[in-house]
């Protein structure tokens, strides 16, 4: 069924009398009129409530659902309190109680990642980097920050060459740049915190000390990586009993419990000039890497502002490079250029349209992307209107165009944790957080229990290319948070899974702009995904009906159909949005992972304060 299919009556016709300007509460009445004496009694009573609701009807208009007919397989969650959401529902309930104790977005956010970090430590850790964009409900302003760690002073491209190696490797000590997640910390709490620093690592430390149940998604991806932990370095800690550990099984990482102890009592300093360096700069000795103690203490993150584009009428954020978010601004601008809407969710038209400025976006994006510091990054151009319709001219409305070259998948197949918050004054965090590859380097940090990222294998050793190595330079980042907002409605949102992010970024955004889609529908909505940098090979799932993509194998993809939820591939996500109209905040969360958006808990049990 067509997603567009499934609006209610009901709200069609209010949305028909929004746009007429007539009085939605009396539309809606009439069309109540229809159904028996006892509901036109119930409906007698709403009314008035209905009257007193009115400030909501844009949400509902822009979000319609209905409780008979659905395409989601669950509801969005919906407060009056705050909201997290992470890929562990222990981890976002963790971040709701910090919530509860007055805790500000920014607050929760810290909390929930330090708690990924332990609940999924193949994808994130202290060890990893991290982005983040701060919604401030007050003042409106939206503010980016950049914690990506760079490359060693003496990690080159002549030493690498030296060494032997052609191209950067996956794994191993010379794949590791500096990790930027606990400065990324530090100067979120600095700036937008409430609560005391030591606070916000309890239920990490917590869940690291004591251990927790192993989820079914996490258990899985742990499994498949028993023979890179078996080859890896220090990797022992996660292989409890020389395995893998199965599902509800319990993990405990008591080192790491000790790492977390000494960043919540000392700060950011025990990470980059305390015990912590000296256990990395160990480890890196020990295996021949080049990282010194300026490398890890000189580092700092950058507060970025964030690029966007306008998409028939929302306004889309993402943060500028070394990340990829301007390709999924890029393939907006040129998706705008199309009537999606008109053909439906589930065409063929519609899919190719995105596929194709799939196509375009990724191949400026492997053009040009680089460290601006370091070289000049054609963003402006990039996302233009006007470069939009130009590109969106090349694109037949029957043909695929699979001329331009593909790329190696392999560099770019990382995985990562999302995570957002709102607080209860409608402040939004959007906070993504990676240590690339399953357990990065598979280099860990024996003393703390840690994996250190392999960031630096997305380097090339090309001096031609905007992304080539040298000393203090940050590589190429597919972690990207994101942020769309229309009037009332402000809305933080991610989704993993590598070079996925911006393809599946820009789905997000027509899904709910497009089609009419609540956040948890448009998590859930069937995607696609490039199986490469471009090409005609794509990854779909078999939720798409059958007639659609056959009629996509005849313009000429060659398409891979994989289950209804295709976690590895399509990625997980998560979603938040604040009303400022209503003060109502609403959460979701994609069934591709494990978790859940939770609401702050009520104080309907807690103590008063004396």
């Amino acid at each position: 069924m067509h997603a567009t299919q499934v609006r209610p009556q009901g709200i069609a016709c209010v949305t028909e009398a929004l746009h007429r300007h007539e009085s939605v509460s009396v539309v809606a009445f009439v069309r109540l009129a229809r159904y028996t004496p006892a509901v036109m009694r119930h409906a007698t009573i709403f009314l008035g409530l209905f009257l007193t609701a009115s400030l909501a009807l844009p949400l509902l208009a822009q979000f319609p659902h209905s409780g008979n007919d659905r395409t989601a397989a669950r509801s969005m969650v919906i407060s009056r309190g705050g909201i997290a959401a992470t890929d562990q529902v222990i981890a976002s309930q963790a971040a709701a109680e910090i919530l509860a104790r007055g805790g500000s977005a920014a607050d929760a956010a810290i909390a929930e990642n330090a708690a990924m970090a332990v609940l999924e430590p193949m994808m994130n850790g202290i060890g990893g980097d991290l982005f983040a964009i701060e919604y401030n409900a007050k003042t409106g302003k939206l503010t980016g920050l950049n914690a990506s760690g760079w490359a060693p002073e003496k990690l080159t491209v002549e030493f690498m060459k030296r060494k032997g190696y052609k191209e950067m490797p996956m794994r191993g000590i010379y794949s590791v740049t500096v990790p930027g997640a606990v400065a990324g910390w530090a100067a979120l709490h600095q700036k937008f915190g409430r609560l005391p620093w030591k606070e916000l690592f309890q239920p990490a430390i917590y869940f690291a000390r004591h251990g927790f149940p192993v989820t079914q998604f996490v258990a899985a991806y742990w499994a498949d990586e028993n023979a890179a932990l078996k080859r890896g370095v220090n990797t022992g800690i996660f292989l409890p009993d020389g395995k893998t550990p199965k599902v509800g099984q319990i993990f405990t990482n008591p080192g790491y419990a000790r790492a977390l102890e000494l960043i919540a009592n000392q700060g950011p300093w025990a990470f980059y000039k305390g015990p912590i360096a000296k256990a990395i700069l160990k480890t890196s000795d020990k295996l021949g890497g080049v990282m010194s103690a300026a490398d890890l203490a000189d580092f700092k993150p950058e507060w970025v502002t964030p690029i966007s584009t306008t998409y028939h009428g929302w306004t889309v954020y993402e943060l500028p490079p070394n990340g990829q978010g301007m390709a999924a601004l890029d393939m907006l601008n040129i998706m705008e250029r199309f009537p999606l809407a008109k053909d439906g969710f589930l065409s063929a038209s519609a899919f190719h349209v995105k596929m194709a400025a799939q196509q375009l976006a990724y191949s400026d994006l492997r053009r040009y992307i680089g460290d601006p510091r370091f070289v000049k990054v054609p963003v402006e151009g990039i996302i233009s209107k006007a470069y939009a319709a130009e590109r969106a001219k090349t694109i037949a409305p029957d043909k695929a165009a699979c001329h331009v070259s593909a790329g190696d998948p392999l560099r770019y197949a990382g995985d990562t944790s999302y995570m957002t918050v709102v607080d209860k004054d409608g402040n939004i965090v959007s906070l993504i957080q990676s240590l690339y590859n399953h357990f990065g380097s598979a280099v860990v940090v024996p003393e703390y229990g840690f994996a250190l990222q392999d960031r630096g294998a997305l380097f090339l050793l090309d001096p031609k290319s905007p992304d080539v190595l040298a000393p203090r330079k940050r590589p190429f980042h597919t972690i990207i948070p994101g942020f769309m907002q229309k009037g009332p409605l402000h809305v933080g949102f991610g989704i993993m899974g590598g070079l996925n992010q911006p393809q599946a970024h820009a789905q997000f955004v027509s899904d709910v702009v497009d089609h009419g889609m609540d956040l948890q529908t448009a998590l859930e909505s069937p995607r696609f995904r490039n199986a490469a940098l471009d090409g005609c090979d794509f990854y779909i799932e078999d939720r798409v009906p059958e007639a659609v993509r056959e009629k996509l194998i005849k313009m000429g993809y060659v398409l891979h159909v994989r289950g209804a939820f295709a976690s590895t591939i399509m990625g997980g996500g998560h979603a938040v949005m604040y009303d400022s109209a209503t003060g109502m905040k609403y959460g979701a969360s994609s069934p591709r992972k494990d978790g859940a958006a939770i609401p702050e808990p009520l104080p309907i049990f807690r103590s008063k304060k004396k």
